[in-house]
């Protein structure tokens, strides 16, 4: 062992490519021995180049590999590590240490992001770049020196060096309220939902949650208890959001459709004149409302006028009295009047 690595080392200066050797000595404690392995785990397909047959020539397929390589690795550690601890808390503390997130950042701290040969414009929008890039170097390592060089390589140069297990393993994160507050950032239903409750072989009670985000269908959990079962769906969902934009976009176009219904747009700008529509209007024959004193000056007037109308009504001529045809005398009549005209003769 001590041989080949003194043999490395003696042959470096006379290697093409002596610099990246140096770099890649630095990241992994040993020189590589199968050069082109590494070389294509370090290539973006934004390069798009294609080989003599006219496939494309990238890290995809050492990815690919390499996460399926380190998924093993790391289950081993942790399953020798922690001696009699439940199957959930096994796969719980791998998913931190393979995640995304902190794969990505294990890329930027051992400067994995800094070989990467890619187009240039790709690393700013694609976070996954770096991650992407390490597992394809656990693939490359792989394929050059075989399992136990993996397990070498993940347990002195990262666990050791780089991640304390422990506190990985006992780092609580809360996916149920990062996932509330993303809901409630952008005014979103969110709802967990018990799907199923039952007992295992051992007679252990088991929860599944269900997430529904707009009405659509999210990631299930199941756990141990209500709490286990909600963070696991929780973390999940959010794994999806992040992993398929449609997703989100069904999300939205829900969300869309319910606050449409809920709100009816405004068309035309509210009129600022008030309307008088609570004064009743009256008719032409009703007369406007007169105050008490008023009232009272009325009814005396209308008295007087009443008592004025019926004496001059009682003054008044009887049209009826008057007529073209002279009444006819009585016998009495034509009498005095004789007598009357005779007295004044004399």
């Amino acid at each position: 062992m001590l041989n080949n690595k003194l043999f490395d080392r003696i042959r470096l200066p006379f290697r093409k490519e002596k610099e990246l050797f140096s770099s890649l000595y630095q990241i992994l404690g040993f020189y590589p021995r199968k050069i082109e392995h590494y070389k294509m785990a370090l290539m973006h397909k934004s390069v798009a180049r294609r080989n003599a047959k006219g496939r494309p020539v990238n890290n995809e397929r050492l990815e690919f590999l390499g996460d399926a390589i380190l998924d093993a690795v790391v289950g081993d550690i942790v399953y020798r590590h922690f001696e009699g601890k439940r199957e959930g808390f096994l796969t719980n503390t791998r998913s931190k240490l393979v995640q995304r997130d902190t794969l990505n950042r294990l890329a930027q701290e051992m400067g994995i992001d800094q070989l990467i040969l890619s187009s240039g414009h790709n690393n700013t929008h694609n976070s996954y770049v770096g991650g992407n890039a390490f597992e394809a170097l656990v693939g490359a390592i792989y394929l050059d020196r075989g399992y136990e060089a993996c397990m070498k390589f993940i347990q002195q140069r990262i666990l050791c060096k780089l991640i304390n297990i422990d506190k990985v393993a006992y780092k609580e994160v809360n996916f149920k309220s990062k996932l509330i507050e993303w809901s409630q950032k952008n005014k979103v239903h969110l709802e967990f939902s018990l799907v199923k409750q039952s007992k295992d072989d051992t007679g252990s009670p088991t929860f599944v949650y269900k997430i529904r985000i707009e009405g659509l269908d999210g990631c299930e959990g199941r756990g141990y208890s209500k709490k286990e079962s909600q963070q696991l769906a929780a973390k999940l969902t959010l794994q999806r959001l992040k992993r398929e934009p449609q997703f989100i976009d069904a999300i939205f176009a829900a969300k869309g459709n319910r606050t449409k219904m809920e709100e009816e747009p405004v068309l035309n700008v509210p009129d600022t004149e008030e309307k008088q529509d609570f004064i009743i209007a009256k008719s032409k024959e009703e007369s406007a409302p007169v105050p008490t004193e008023q009232k009272q000056k009325t009814k005396a007037v209308e008295m007087t006028e009443k008592v004025v109308s019926v004496t001059v009504e009682t003054d008044e001529f009887d049209l009826s009295d008057i007529t073209t045809t002279p009444k006819e005398q009585t016998r009495e009549e034509i009498i005095a009047a004789a007598e009357a005209a005779a007295f004044s003769e004399q």
